[in-house]
């Protein structure tokens, strides 16, 4: 469908050009109906733009970019616009009319599995959550998983490189890339998109084009590695006195478990009880400070999963490392302590907007990190809510912050949000932890990143922005600004 609104010339050209043997031409939206695509997922930002583009293959996508660098458009690459830091919506000034936004929802021509190859071919505008089903369809496992696994986009996950909750074991989405194909700030297509595990013949050009949040051209198609589905797969959930119990605990389960470790996803008690208020889920176990979801697998049929988790819990247990213990005795269960952990951000934003985090730390760096900075975040303004959890066994912390009881969410937004990410970011770097783990720049931390990031590696970054980029059309306004 395509909106009746004005667009220049150059734009209904493209258009044309694209039309197929069919007469069908891509989506192109204006006015009201391009409304959707201006506002990201948390509501922060509101921008304009000349029109939403819905390019749905390569070539398509090669002939919108080209339009746009010939007339000087600027160009936002949006998937499923689930990013929590700006980064898929146009800059916040001017009229919008020299900028386009390049959706990739409809971009889904291409789907193959490989199982010999154990490798997965798809566009970029498929979901997360299509491409897991189609790797099990195969047999297989793509092993990334998100909250938002059925709104967010393969190509969006490459761009931002994201994380999510089986890092401890397979690595982020870089660490499950072999190749990908991408449309440059001109038009070119970079052919890259190889299923080969090696391949040494000269700079990993894929790598520049991941986490590089649509800064220096658009993926367009991704070969993914696969993996053998887990024959057995546990779940369990433990209560803990401390952030330290936690770190013994994840110590001793990879001593006793190695790779088989998937996850060990970390939650200070006042996230977990924002989520028993709001949607009305009860606690497995007794209140403690702070409780650990530990999922174990395995691809044997013949290993005793379960007896070696148990003889595990009942020493962990004499020695003190938890408090109390429940592993889930059918899939249901398991999925219910899963919602207790997938809920936390929407529970959060039930309470109107916070000040959040997304931090990285030397695993063992976390307890001193937290005993330091919760005291100096208090004192900033007392009462304050922390709402701490994430993905423990990287380092990755979900680290947020709601306005005390009584007090209007905007009101402490607009008050404390700046002092507070001040005194977050200087123990981050104090601690020698990272700003952004898994979520990106985008336009929220871009300002925050000029002070973190080594300025060599800021120059380097911005050398290859401007040999990609000359005229910076490409995502204009995030990471580097």
């Amino acid at each position: 469908m395509q909106s009746n609104c004005w667009m220049p010339n150059w734009l209904t050209r493209a258009l044309q050009a694209c039309t197929d043997a069919h007469s069908n031409t891509p989506v192109c939206l204006t006015g009201s109906d391009a409304a959707p695509f201006l506002k990201d997922w948390r509501g922060r930002y509101v921008s304009k733009a000349l029109a939403v583009v819905m390019p749905r293959n390569t070539a398509e996508l090669s002939t919108f970019v080209a339009a746009c660098h010939q007339n000087g458009i600027k160009m936002v690459p949006q998937g499923g616009n689930t990013g929590l830091v700006g980064g898929a919506v146009a800059e916040m000034q001017g009229d919008g009319l020299d900028t386009v936004i390049i959706n990739l929802s409809k971009l889904r021509s291409t789907a193959h599995v490989d199982t010999h190859n154990r490798t997965l071919t798809v566009s970029a505008g498929y979901t997360l959550q299509e491409v897991q089903g189609m790797a099990h369809a195969a047999g297989l496992l793509f092993p990334l998983s998100l909250a938002s696994e059925g709104s967010c986009t393969i190509g969006g996950n490459l761009a931002t490189n994201a994380g999510g909750t089986a890092v401890l074991r397979y690595g982020n989405t870089r660490e499950l890339v072999l190749g990908l194909d991408a449309v440059l700030p001109n038009g070119d297509c970079l052919r890259q998109n190889t299923g080969l595990r090696k391949n040494n013949t000269g700079y990993a050009l894929k790598d520049l084009l991941i986490a590089s949040e649509g800064t220096l051209g658009i993926i367009s198609e991704v070969t993914l590695k696969l993996f053998s589905q887990p024959k057995q797969r546990l779940t369990a959930w433990i209560s803990l006195e401390s952030a330290a119990h936690a770190l013994r605990n994840l110590s001793s389960l990879l001593d006793e478990f190695d790779a088989a470790l998937t996850s060990f996803e970390w939650m200070q008690h006042d996230a977990v009880a924002l989520v028993a208020h709001h949607f009305h889920q009860k606690l497995p176990t007794a209140l403690q400070h702070s409780y650990a979801l530990i999922e174990v697998c395995s691809t044997s049929q013949t290993q005793a999963l379960t007896a070696q988790f148990e003889a595990w819990a009942e020493a962990a247990a004499t020695q003190g490392l938890f408090q109390d213990c429940v592993l889930a005795q059918s899939e249901q269960q398991a999925k219910q302590l899963w919602t207790l952990r997938e809920n936390i951000s929407e529970a959060q934003a039930k309470e109107g907007l916070n000040v959040k985090h997304d931090i990285a730390l030397p695993v063992s760096a976390i307890p001193e990190f937290l005993k330091s900075n919760l005291k100096a975040v208090n004192a900033i303004n007392p009462g304050i809510r922390p709402v701490v959890f994430g993905h423990l066994g990287d380092g990755n912390l979900h680290y947020n912050f709601s306005a005390p009881e009584g007090q209007d969410a905007k009101v402490f937004l607009t008050a404390f949000e700046h002092t507070i990410n001040d005194a977050v970011y200087a123990d981050v770097k104090r601690f020698k932890g990272s700003i952004s783990a898994e979520h990106g720049i985008g336009l929220l931390k871009k300002e925050v990143l000029l002070t973190h990031q080594d300025p060599v590696a800021l120059a380097t970054m911005r050398s290859i922005k401007k040999a990609l980029d000359p005229l910076n059309l490409m995502n204009p306004g995030k990471l580097l600004g």
